[in-house]
Protein backbone atom coordinates (compact mmCIF):
# COMPACT_ATOMS: atom_id res chain seq x y z
CA UNK A 1 0.00 0.00 0.00
CA UNK A 2 1.58 3.84 -0.88
CA UNK A 3 0.89 6.97 0.65
CA UNK A 4 0.29 10.12 -1.59
CA UNK A 5 1.47 13.68 -0.85
CA UNK A 6 0.06 16.56 -2.53
CA UNK A 7 1.90 19.63 -2.80
CA UNK A 8 1.66 22.61 -4.75
CA UNK A 9 5.20 23.59 -3.99
CA UNK A 10 7.50 21.38 -4.80
CA UNK A 11 11.19 21.69 -6.41
CA UNK A 12 11.76 23.01 -8.75
CA UNK A 13 9.78 25.72 -7.59
CA UNK A 14 11.86 27.38 -4.47
CA UNK A 15 10.95 27.66 -0.94
CA UNK A 16 11.71 25.86 2.36
CA UNK A 17 8.50 23.52 2.22
CA UNK A 18 9.31 22.43 -1.20
CA UNK A 19 12.97 21.71 -0.08
CA UNK A 20 11.37 19.93 2.88
CA UNK A 21 9.48 17.74 0.78
CA UNK A 22 11.82 16.57 -1.60
CA UNK A 23 14.24 15.88 1.38
CA UNK A 24 12.48 13.72 3.18
CA UNK A 25 10.44 12.14 0.28
CA UNK A 26 13.43 10.91 -2.11
CA UNK A 27 14.88 9.37 1.07
CA UNK A 28 11.53 6.94 1.47
CA UNK A 29 10.63 3.68 -0.51
CA UNK A 30 10.19 4.57 -3.45
CA UNK A 31 7.53 2.12 -3.87
CA UNK A 32 5.71 3.42 -1.19
CA UNK A 33 5.13 7.34 -1.77
CA UNK A 34 3.86 8.99 -4.60
CA UNK A 35 3.67 12.87 -5.27
CA UNK A 36 1.81 15.03 -6.74
CA UNK A 37 3.20 18.31 -7.46
CA UNK A 38 2.28 21.93 -8.67
CA UNK A 39 3.19 22.85 -12.06
CA UNK A 40 6.19 24.71 -12.93
CA UNK A 41 8.18 25.91 -16.48
CA UNK A 42 11.02 24.11 -15.48
CA UNK A 43 9.21 20.97 -14.22
CA UNK A 44 10.59 18.17 -17.35
CA UNK A 45 14.22 19.17 -16.73
CA UNK A 46 14.02 18.74 -12.75
CA UNK A 47 11.81 15.75 -12.74
CA UNK A 48 14.33 13.59 -15.22
CA UNK A 49 17.26 14.11 -12.79
CA UNK A 50 14.99 11.60 -9.96
CA UNK A 51 12.98 8.77 -9.86
CA UNK A 52 10.20 9.33 -7.52
CA UNK A 53 6.59 8.66 -8.76
CA UNK A 54 5.86 12.22 -9.26
CA UNK A 55 2.86 13.67 -11.44
CA UNK A 56 2.26 17.48 -12.29
CA UNK A 57 -1.09 19.11 -12.12
CA UNK A 58 -1.79 23.44 -11.78
CA UNK A 59 -2.26 23.70 -8.00
CA UNK A 60 -2.14 27.37 -8.36
CA UNK A 61 -5.56 28.56 -7.84
CA UNK A 62 -6.26 32.41 -8.29
CA UNK A 63 -8.80 31.97 -5.64
CA UNK A 64 -8.11 29.48 -2.29
CA UNK A 65 -12.23 29.46 -2.03
CA UNK A 66 -14.04 26.52 -2.88
CA UNK A 67 -17.85 27.86 -2.23
CA UNK A 68 -17.45 30.05 -5.77
CA UNK A 69 -18.36 28.81 -9.49
CA UNK A 70 -14.59 29.30 -10.41
CA UNK A 71 -13.10 28.11 -7.04
CA UNK A 72 -16.14 25.00 -7.07
CA UNK A 73 -14.20 24.22 -10.28
CA UNK A 74 -11.05 24.45 -9.85
CA UNK A 75 -10.88 22.05 -6.88
CA UNK A 76 -13.27 19.57 -8.86
CA UNK A 77 -10.66 19.46 -12.00
CA UNK A 78 -7.54 18.89 -9.50
CA UNK A 79 -9.39 15.75 -7.64
CA UNK A 80 -10.33 14.88 -11.48
CA UNK A 81 -7.04 14.46 -12.33
CA UNK A 82 -5.49 12.80 -9.31
CA UNK A 83 -8.31 10.67 -9.60
CA UNK A 84 -7.35 9.72 -13.23
CA UNK A 85 -3.59 9.52 -13.31
CA UNK A 86 -3.54 7.07 -9.97
CA UNK A 87 -5.33 4.27 -9.05
CA UNK A 88 -6.21 5.54 -5.61
CA UNK A 89 -7.91 2.40 -3.97
CA UNK A 90 -3.93 1.14 -3.94
CA UNK A 91 -3.59 4.26 -0.94
CA UNK A 92 -4.27 3.70 2.61
CA UNK A 93 -2.78 7.72 3.22
CA UNK A 94 -3.21 11.43 2.17
CA UNK A 95 -0.95 13.70 3.04
CA UNK A 96 -1.10 17.08 2.29
CA UNK A 97 2.15 19.60 1.94
CA UNK A 98 -0.19 22.79 3.39
CA UNK A 99 -3.41 23.83 4.71
CA UNK A 100 -4.24 25.73 1.50
CA UNK A 101 -4.49 24.56 -1.49
CA UNK A 102 -3.15 21.01 -0.81
CA UNK A 103 -5.14 20.58 2.34
CA UNK A 104 -8.94 20.40 0.83
CA UNK A 105 -8.15 18.78 -1.85
CA UNK A 106 -6.84 15.97 -0.04
CA UNK A 107 -9.33 16.17 1.95
CA UNK A 108 -11.85 15.58 -0.69
CA UNK A 109 -10.48 12.86 -1.94
CA UNK A 110 -9.22 11.65 2.16
CA UNK A 111 -13.44 11.51 2.22
CA UNK A 112 -14.19 10.02 -1.23
CA UNK A 113 -11.84 7.41 -0.14
CA UNK A 114 -12.12 7.12 3.32
CA UNK A 115 -8.32 7.44 3.65
CA UNK A 116 -6.29 8.60 6.78
CA UNK A 117 -5.36 12.73 6.04
CA UNK A 118 -2.01 13.96 7.37
CA UNK A 119 -1.76 17.29 7.19
CA UNK A 120 1.78 19.57 7.08
CA UNK A 121 1.28 23.23 9.30
CA UNK A 122 4.36 25.37 8.02
CA UNK A 123 2.97 28.83 10.60
CA UNK A 124 2.20 31.16 8.35
CA UNK A 125 -0.73 29.42 7.22
CA UNK A 126 -2.59 30.95 10.11
CA UNK A 127 -2.26 34.63 8.47
CA UNK A 128 -4.03 33.64 5.11
CA UNK A 129 -6.21 31.15 6.69
CA UNK A 130 -7.88 34.07 8.68
CA UNK A 131 -8.41 36.19 6.05
CA UNK A 132 -11.60 35.53 5.20
CA UNK A 133 -14.48 33.56 6.81
CA UNK A 134 -14.42 30.96 4.30
CA UNK A 135 -10.87 30.52 4.63
CA UNK A 136 -10.71 29.93 8.20
CA UNK A 137 -14.07 27.64 8.00
CA UNK A 138 -12.08 25.40 5.50
CA UNK A 139 -9.24 25.27 7.54
CA UNK A 140 -10.65 24.71 10.37
CA UNK A 141 -12.71 21.89 9.00
CA UNK A 142 -9.28 20.18 7.39
CA UNK A 143 -7.85 20.42 10.57
CA UNK A 144 -10.66 18.95 12.32
CA UNK A 145 -10.51 15.57 9.58
CA UNK A 146 -6.93 15.45 10.23
CA UNK A 147 -5.83 12.11 11.81
CA UNK A 148 -2.67 13.71 12.37
CA UNK A 149 -1.28 17.54 12.17
CA UNK A 150 2.85 17.81 11.33
CA UNK A 151 3.89 21.04 12.81
CA UNK A 152 7.18 22.34 11.40
CA UNK A 153 8.28 23.81 15.00
CA UNK A 154 6.93 23.61 18.50
CA UNK A 155 5.44 27.59 17.93
CA UNK A 156 3.39 25.71 15.27
CA UNK A 157 2.78 23.20 17.59
CA UNK A 158 1.72 26.12 20.15
CA UNK A 159 -0.18 28.26 17.26
CA UNK A 160 -2.26 25.12 16.63
CA UNK A 161 -3.27 24.79 19.60
CA UNK A 162 -4.07 28.29 21.52
CA UNK A 163 -5.62 29.43 18.36
CA UNK A 164 -6.90 26.84 16.86
CA UNK A 165 -7.80 24.62 19.84
CA UNK A 166 -6.58 21.20 18.37
CA UNK A 167 -5.88 19.02 20.87
CA UNK A 168 -1.91 17.93 21.61
CA UNK A 169 -2.18 14.24 21.02
CA UNK A 170 -3.28 14.95 16.93
CA UNK A 171 -0.20 17.12 16.45
CA UNK A 172 3.47 16.09 15.77
CA UNK A 173 6.57 18.01 15.37
CA UNK A 174 9.00 17.41 12.73
CA UNK A 175 11.71 19.91 12.03
CA UNK A 176 12.83 20.15 8.50
CA UNK A 177 16.85 19.63 8.38
CA UNK A 178 19.96 19.92 5.99
CA UNK A 179 21.91 17.99 4.09
CA UNK A 180 25.22 17.85 5.79
CA UNK A 181 26.77 15.79 3.01
CA UNK A 182 26.40 18.79 -0.12
CA UNK A 183 26.29 22.01 2.74
CA UNK A 184 29.71 22.10 3.95
CA UNK A 185 32.11 24.57 5.29
CA UNK A 186 34.67 25.06 2.77
CA UNK A 187 37.95 27.57 3.13
CA UNK A 188 38.05 31.25 1.63
CA UNK A 189 38.15 30.85 -2.25
CA UNK A 190 39.04 33.82 -3.19
CA UNK A 191 38.08 32.97 -6.99
CA UNK A 192 34.89 31.93 -6.12
CA UNK A 193 34.08 35.57 -4.20
CA UNK A 194 35.83 37.51 -7.06
CA UNK A 195 32.97 35.22 -9.12
CA UNK A 196 29.87 37.33 -7.23
CA UNK A 197 31.70 40.90 -6.69
CA UNK A 198 32.85 39.63 -3.24
CA UNK A 199 36.34 40.68 -3.49
CA UNK A 200 37.63 42.46 -0.70
CA UNK A 201 34.21 42.74 1.01
CA UNK A 202 32.84 41.89 4.00
CA UNK A 203 29.73 39.62 3.16
CA UNK A 204 26.79 39.46 5.15
CA UNK A 205 23.69 37.08 3.49
CA UNK A 206 20.05 36.42 3.08
CA UNK A 207 18.75 33.09 1.51
CA UNK A 208 15.09 33.59 1.12
CA UNK A 209 11.78 34.33 -0.90
CA UNK A 210 11.68 38.25 -1.21
CA UNK A 211 8.31 38.66 1.14
CA UNK A 212 7.92 41.50 3.60
CA UNK A 213 7.69 39.07 6.76
CA UNK A 214 11.74 37.93 6.05
CA UNK A 215 12.61 41.48 6.43
CA UNK A 216 15.29 42.08 3.89
CA UNK A 217 13.90 45.72 4.30
CA UNK A 218 15.23 46.24 7.75
CA UNK A 219 18.59 45.21 6.86
CA UNK A 220 18.89 47.44 3.47
CA UNK A 221 17.67 50.16 6.08
CA UNK A 222 20.31 49.15 8.41
CA UNK A 223 23.26 49.73 5.99
CA UNK A 224 23.92 53.25 6.00
CA UNK A 225 25.20 52.59 9.42
CA UNK A 226 26.82 49.80 8.81
CA UNK A 227 28.53 50.95 6.08
CA UNK A 228 30.26 53.76 8.50
CA UNK A 229 31.91 50.76 10.59
CA UNK A 230 32.76 48.57 7.51
CA UNK A 231 33.28 50.79 4.27
CA UNK A 232 33.62 47.34 2.43
CA UNK A 233 30.27 45.67 3.55
CA UNK A 234 27.62 44.48 0.76
CA UNK A 235 24.64 42.71 1.79
CA UNK A 236 23.79 39.75 -0.99
CA UNK A 237 20.06 38.64 -0.73
CA UNK A 238 19.16 35.53 -2.53
CA UNK A 239 16.00 34.76 -3.81
CA UNK A 240 12.77 36.01 -5.74
CA UNK A 241 9.29 36.89 -5.16
CA UNK A 242 6.41 39.42 -4.87
CA UNK A 243 8.75 41.92 -3.00
CA UNK A 244 11.74 42.67 -5.15
CA UNK A 245 10.26 45.98 -6.74
CA UNK A 246 10.15 47.17 -3.27
CA UNK A 247 13.04 46.11 -2.04
CA UNK A 248 15.39 47.42 -5.05
CA UNK A 249 13.26 50.75 -5.04
CA UNK A 250 14.55 50.95 -1.47
CA UNK A 251 17.52 50.44 -2.13
CA UNK A 252 17.49 52.98 -5.13
CA UNK A 253 16.61 55.74 -2.83
CA UNK A 254 19.06 54.95 -0.05
CA UNK A 255 21.83 55.36 -2.69
CA UNK A 256 23.01 51.40 -1.78
CA UNK A 257 23.28 50.31 -5.12
CA UNK A 258 27.28 49.70 -4.44
CA UNK A 259 26.26 47.24 -1.41
CA UNK A 260 23.31 45.83 -2.34
CA UNK A 261 23.28 42.57 -4.53
CA UNK A 262 19.86 40.84 -5.73
CA UNK A 263 20.34 37.20 -7.03
CA UNK A 264 17.03 35.71 -7.94
CA UNK A 265 17.76 32.66 -9.82
CA UNK A 266 20.93 30.62 -8.30
CA UNK A 267 20.55 27.21 -7.98
CA UNK A 268 21.92 25.01 -5.11
CA UNK A 269 24.97 25.07 -6.22
CA UNK A 270 25.65 28.97 -6.28
CA UNK A 271 23.53 29.32 -2.82
CA UNK A 272 26.20 26.60 -1.57
CA UNK A 273 28.59 29.07 -2.14
CA UNK A 274 27.49 31.93 -0.97
CA UNK A 275 27.02 30.27 2.38
CA UNK A 276 30.57 28.89 2.40
CA UNK A 277 31.91 32.36 1.31
CA UNK A 278 29.80 34.74 3.29
CA UNK A 279 30.89 36.08 6.63
CA UNK A 280 28.03 36.30 8.61
CA UNK A 281 24.20 35.04 7.85
CA UNK A 282 21.45 36.79 8.77
CA UNK A 283 17.57 36.42 8.34
CA UNK A 284 16.31 39.59 9.67
CA UNK A 285 12.73 38.09 10.07
CA UNK A 286 9.48 39.77 11.95
CA UNK A 287 6.03 39.12 12.23
CA UNK A 288 3.69 41.07 9.48
CA UNK A 289 0.23 41.15 10.51
CA UNK A 290 -0.33 37.32 11.57
CA UNK A 291 2.27 36.29 8.72
CA UNK A 292 5.28 34.60 10.52
CA UNK A 293 8.66 32.85 9.92
CA UNK A 294 7.48 29.47 10.91
CA UNK A 295 10.55 27.93 11.37
CA UNK A 296 13.88 29.43 8.75
CA UNK A 297 15.75 25.75 7.20
CA UNK A 298 18.26 28.58 5.66
CA UNK A 299 19.35 29.30 9.66
CA UNK A 300 20.46 25.63 9.15
CA UNK A 301 21.85 25.44 5.72
CA UNK A 302 24.24 28.38 6.71
CA UNK A 303 25.19 26.84 10.21
CA UNK A 304 26.06 23.58 7.92
CA UNK A 305 28.05 25.31 6.41
CA UNK A 306 29.94 26.55 9.75
CA UNK A 307 28.64 30.19 9.91
CA UNK A 308 27.11 32.28 12.86
CA UNK A 309 23.99 33.19 12.18
CA UNK A 310 21.65 36.52 13.74
CA UNK A 311 17.55 35.93 12.44
CA UNK A 312 15.00 37.58 14.18
CA UNK A 313 12.74 37.10 17.45
CA UNK A 314 9.51 35.77 16.08
CA UNK A 315 8.68 32.81 14.84
CA UNK A 316 9.93 29.83 15.55
CA UNK A 317 13.39 30.73 14.40
CA UNK A 318 14.89 30.11 18.08
CA UNK A 319 14.74 26.32 17.37
CA UNK A 320 17.03 26.13 14.51
CA UNK A 321 20.02 27.49 16.61
CA UNK A 322 21.72 27.66 19.91
CA UNK A 323 21.10 30.75 21.14
CA UNK A 324 23.97 33.05 22.04
CA UNK A 325 26.09 29.86 21.06
CA UNK A 326 25.63 29.52 17.29
CA UNK A 327 23.33 32.20 16.62
CA UNK A 328 21.82 35.72 18.36
CA UNK A 329 18.11 36.93 18.26
CA UNK A 330 17.72 40.46 17.98
CA UNK A 331 14.11 42.67 17.14
CA UNK A 332 13.90 42.97 13.64
CA UNK A 333 10.66 45.55 13.81
CA UNK A 334 13.41 48.06 13.15
CA UNK A 335 16.84 48.49 11.61
CA UNK A 336 18.44 50.19 15.42
CA UNK A 337 19.53 46.66 16.82
CA UNK A 338 19.70 44.53 14.49
CA UNK A 339 22.73 46.89 12.97
CA UNK A 340 24.27 46.80 16.68
CA UNK A 341 24.23 43.17 16.46
CA UNK A 342 26.09 42.83 13.05
CA UNK A 343 28.66 45.85 13.56
CA UNK A 344 29.52 43.65 17.31
CA UNK A 345 29.63 39.90 15.54
CA UNK A 346 31.50 41.01 12.71
CA UNK A 347 34.00 42.82 14.49
CA UNK A 348 34.71 39.85 16.76
CA UNK A 349 36.01 37.47 14.10
CA UNK A 350 37.13 34.64 16.12
CA UNK A 351 34.23 34.04 18.54
CA UNK A 352 31.64 34.18 14.92
CA UNK A 353 33.96 31.20 13.90
CA UNK A 354 33.81 29.49 17.24
CA UNK A 355 29.95 30.32 16.81
CA UNK A 356 30.23 28.68 13.25
CA UNK A 357 31.92 26.02 14.40
CA UNK A 358 29.28 24.90 16.80
CA UNK A 359 26.71 25.71 14.50
CA UNK A 360 28.01 22.87 12.14
CA UNK A 361 28.05 20.32 15.29
CA UNK A 362 24.48 21.46 16.53
CA UNK A 363 23.04 20.60 12.78
CA UNK A 364 25.02 17.40 12.35
CA UNK A 365 22.98 16.82 15.53
CA UNK A 366 19.58 17.38 15.46
CA UNK A 367 19.00 17.86 11.93
CA UNK A 368 20.29 15.87 9.38
CA UNK A 369 17.62 14.96 6.58
CA UNK A 370 18.82 11.06 6.67
CA UNK A 371 17.93 10.93 10.61
CA UNK A 372 14.61 13.39 9.99
CA UNK A 373 13.86 11.31 6.95
CA UNK A 374 13.22 8.19 9.55
CA UNK A 375 11.05 9.89 12.13
CA UNK A 376 8.94 10.77 9.26
CA UNK A 377 8.87 7.17 7.94
CA UNK A 378 7.63 6.14 11.76
CA UNK A 379 4.94 8.70 11.93
CA UNK A 380 3.73 7.69 8.36
CA UNK A 381 3.54 4.17 9.66
CA UNK A 382 2.10 4.82 12.52
CA UNK A 383 -0.67 6.81 10.74
CA UNK A 384 -1.68 4.36 8.53
CA UNK A 385 -1.77 1.55 11.13
CA UNK A 386 -4.32 3.91 13.49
Amino acid sequence: MKSLLISKVFPPETGGSGRWFWEIYRRLPKEEYAIIAGDHPNAADFDQSHDLQLHRIPLTFPDWGYFSWNGYQQYKSAVKEITNCLPLSEFNCIHAGSLLPDGWVARLLAKKFQLPLIVYMHGEETCYANSSRQLRWMSERILKDADCVVANSFNTERILRENWSLPADKINVLHPGVDCEQLVPAQRDDQIRDRYGWKGRKVILTVGRLQERKGQDILIQALPTLVRSFPEVIYAIVGDGADFERLNHLVQELSLQEYVQFFRDFNDEQIRDCYQQCDLFVLPNRQVGEDIEGFGMVLLEAQACGKGVIAGNSGGTSETMKVGETGHLVDCDTPDALCELIVSSLQDEETLKAMGQQGRDWVLEKFDWHKLSLEAKSLFEQTRRH
